[in-house]
């Protein structure tokens, strides 16, 4: 860092405990705060990739918005790839979910022609990619979770924009000025409701911030969305992403997440309610 000149030799790292794949750091500098991420190349996740190639690619085109931290640097350490952004203020999204929603809205509607992968898009994307999940968990936890597979009418594939891929609380960063949004290594050309349904999850809020949403909850940050053809679209798909999120929460409580075990529960109740 310092021979790039990209840190000084008064300035102070921080290690950061708040991310879950990666490893990053917090430079404290003469310029102000800065991160340093580290990607790690170890671990592959089923749902959320880890490719810095994609957030470098998005910090960059979406630097005018205040919809992201703005990247100062990049490059590989040891063959890892590594990412400085200027540090967001604020702090992880708790219950604001009008403030939630209205980012979310404002990252569907960008117009974008980023290259990025293509997300999963309709009812047989997604059980497609759950059974994949479920393939590499053990097979006898795996039953129950085989019965409540999600049945009936196919829903088609629906509109594609720029998403996030990863809109848990953690990656929510609030202050009095706006919000912005980290961790951009798995973004997609896809279905906005994708985004919608990871925020909602009962798992990821469970996970993040210790507590599902409350219905009325639910209800004001889809009013506030304000966009019916999508938020329509979110409840008739809501069984197949609650299928998903139950898959990779029970690969996650067996690989070393024991947290995952109550959001799996959290997952499996939305399913067979």
């Amino acid at each position: 860092m310092r021979a790039r000149g990209l840190s000084g030799a008064s300035d102070s790292f921080e290690t950061l405990y708040g991310g879950r794949t990666n490893r990053v750091w917090r430079l404290h500098g003469r310029d102000g705060d800065l991160v340093l991420k580290l990607y790690r190349t170890d671990f592959l996740n089923p749902l959320f990739r880890n490719d810095p190639v994609s957030e470098r690619a998005c910090l960059e085109r979406l630097a005018e918005t205040g919809l992201t931290p703005r990247l100062r640097a990049s490059g590989e350490f040891a063959e890892q790839a590594w990412a400085l952004y200027d540090h967001a203020p604020g702090t992880p999204w708790r219950n604001d979910t009008q403030r939630a929603a209205q980012a979310m809205a404002r990252l569907h509607a960008l117009n974008t022609d980023l290259d990025l992968p293509r997300g999963c898009n309709g009812s047989r994307d997604l059980l497609a990619h759950a059974e994949r999940i479920l393939a590499l968990c053990g097979a006898e936890p795996r039953v129950e979770l085989e019965r409540l597979r999600p049945a009936g009418e196919v829903i088609p594939p629906g509109r594609s924009c720029l998403i996030h891929g990863d809109p848990v609380p953690g990656n929510i960063l609030l202050d009095a000025n706006g919000v912005v949004l980290i961790d951009w290594q798995c973004p997609a050309i896809g279905d906005p409701v994708e985004d919608i349904a990871i925020f909602l999850s009962p798992a990821m809020q469970h996970v993040y911030r210790g507590k599902p949403l409350t219905g009325a909850e639910e209800r004001s940050f889809l009013a506030t969305y304000s966009d019916p053809a999508v938020t329509d679209r979110y409840q008739a798909l809501k069984p197949f992403f609650h299928w998903r999120m139950a898959a990779y929460c029970l690969w996650r409580a067996q690989n070393g997440a024991p947290d995952y075990a109550p959001a799996y529960r959290l997952e499996v109740a939305a399913l067979t309610e």
